[in-house]
């Protein structure tokens, strides 16, 4: 394909991307009220026994925090649509064999980050819980809009970027860097770091989000080891199938 069809392509394929967002952020923006409420459980959660409403301190803060959460929702909401298209743009170019690969890790990546997600919503109204009681009762906790938000999109996204660590430790034993040899003798060590790492990474300080981030991260690893067993295995027999020297070969003339 020329240069020109390229960037024919390519603007095509952004424009449909950027049209898809856009849907997305204005259908976010209009169904703020369920989302607003779905985003507030955490809160709620951590308070079973009070008024879970937040509260606003500036003129614009809550059209602000509407529009982010809107254009937030919005591109992940139509992330498998944008995702195809740059997976469209790029595969042509890629092998039969690096095209399946290519497909699998962006699918995997997108399926890991939703799941990371999911898990960080889950976590997050436990983690409130200590730490808006940590005062005790005589203290009352105002939170505002934006701070709420701003704080649940960290950990949101730092949940779901943390869940993309399979991705790369796949990626590392595909091309050979690491063996299913080093990965079990790094067993230990990975696990002690894979809960340090949770522990510096998450913005609160509760042992819950912890437990939760670290955890998870332990289980993804253990996956990791076990298809590189499987891979190991796999090559093994490979490697041991050898020709019987008494069979003679057929040579085609």
């Amino acid at each position: 394909m020329p240069l020109v069809e390229h960037i024919r392509e390519l603007r095509r394929r952004l424009l449909i991307s950027v049209g898809c967002i856009l849907v997305g952020v204005v259908a976010c923006y209009a169904l703020w009220e369920p989302l607003f409420h779905f985003l507030r459980e955490p809160y709620c959660h951590a308070n079973p026994h009070r008024s879970c409403d937040l509260v606003v301190t500036g003129v614009f803060d809550a059209f602000n925090t509407r529009m982010r959460i809107a254009f937030i929702g919005g591109i992940v909401a139509t992330s498998p649509i944008w995702l195809y298209q740059i997976g469209a743009f790029i595969t042509p170019a890629l092998h039969k064999n690096e095209k399946r690969y290519a497909g699998g890790f962006l699918a995997g990546a997108l399926v890991l980050f939703l799941a990371g997600v999911t898990l960080g919503y889950l976590s997050v109204g436990h983690g409130l819980r200590i730490l808006l009681h940590v005062a005790g009762p005589g203290v009352q906790n105002l939170l505002t809009l934006d701070k709420y938000f701003s704080f649940l999109n960290l950990m949101l996204l730092l949940f779901g970027v943390a869940f993309e660590f399979p991705v790369i430790v796949v990626f590392l034993n595909l091309v050979g860097l690491l063996t299913y040899d080093r990965m079990k003798r790094w067993q230990r060590g990975m696990v002690f770091c894979l809960f340090l790492a949770a522990a510096v990474l998450t913005p609160s300080t509760d042992p819950f989000t912890f437990l939760f981030l670290g955890g998870a991260l332990v289980v993804l690893w253990e996956l990791c080891v076990a298809a590189a067993w499987v891979r190991s295995r796999r090559r093994s027999r490979l490697a041991q199938v050898e020709l019987d020297p008494d069979t003679p070969s057929f040579i085609e003339l």
